[in-house]
């Protein structure tokens, strides 16, 4: 798995590469008060959830006002249209569509006479086979820091994108770890989900370590690998200097991504 250090690398390099590094925070960029779209349609249960914000910049501290009044609705390509409520404010939800691997989805969000769409085709699953926990090879102290490595074989002849979300004792690590199959097309894969020996939650023996695994889409995958890319800034917690490729016209922060998800978890020993 390749750590690529700079946004400014060309796409094609990037399709080299598999990344985990730090920085989850999705409200991006120096400019204040443009939308954010998180968008996330799963294979779960549901509900299905759609967020709108308006990010801050990156010298004040993290509070994103939310944006309510929204109308926000997904489809898929059978014409099956969902609509979703606003509860929270800012928060939208569903909780009758359940996303099904293969097919595509349209989300519109219709705010303030602007309409924002997004296009997210749902991978088929991966299963993720186990984890396993092992000391850092690089540790101090008499109570060794431990690292979690997730196990699933990558299938054949099919194009695979991958993202890791990582909790420690219920609170989620804010590293983010992605990773395609570039180099390990239809093998048996492992990888270690740790960044340079400095994640922002140690884990030690005796703590519950949650992993969930997504299976994405390539627009998906460039958004999450961009954010890794960047480095950490800003007083208030991790915003990137520049914004990451979105797949939502017009252009807007954020993504919508229709991704499977599955979770395992262990207790490190």
């Amino acid at each position: 798995m390749k750590h690529i250090k700079l946004y400014t690398l060309i796409v094609g390099l990037l399709l080299f590469a598999s990344s985990c590094t730090k920085v989850i925070d999705l409200k991006l960029g120096n400019d204040s008060g443009k939308l954010v779209i998180e968008g996330n349609i799963t294979n779960g249960s549901g509900p299905q959830i759609v967020k709108l914000s308006t990010n801050v910049p990156f010298t004040n501290t993290n509070t994103y006002p939310a944006v309510s009044g929204a109308t926000v609705t997904v489809s898929d390509q059978s014409g099956n249209s969902y609509q979703f409520t606003e509860g929270p404010s800012g928060t939208y939800t569903n909780s009758q569509l359940t996303g099904v691997p293969g097919n595509t989805y349209t989300m519109t969000v219709l705010t303030k006479g602007v309409t924002y769409t997004a296009v997210s085709t749902m991978p088929q699953v991966v299963n993720l086979d186990s984890l396993v926990s092992k000391n850092q090879a690089v540790t101090s102290g008499s109570k060794p820091k431990k690292e979690i490595s997730v196990y699933y074989h990558d299938p054949a002849d099919v194009v695979n994108q991958y993202r890791f979300v990582e909790y420690v004792n219920g609170v989620q690590v804010k590293d983010v770890f992605v990773t395609n199959d570039q180099f390990n097309n239809g093998l048996a894969t492992n990888m270690v989900l740790r960044e340079n020996n400095d994640n922002d939650i140690d884990i030690y023996a005796g703590d519950n370590v949650t992993v969930e695994m997504q299976c994405i889409d390539h627009p998906v995958y460039l958004y999450w690998l961009t954010l890794a890319q960047q480095e950490s800034n800003g007083p208030g917690g991790s915003v990137t200097p520049s914004d990451p490729p979105t797949n939502i016209t017009p252009v807007s922060l954020g993504y919508f991504s229709a991704h499977t998800t599955q979770t395992k978890t262990i207790v490190a020993k």
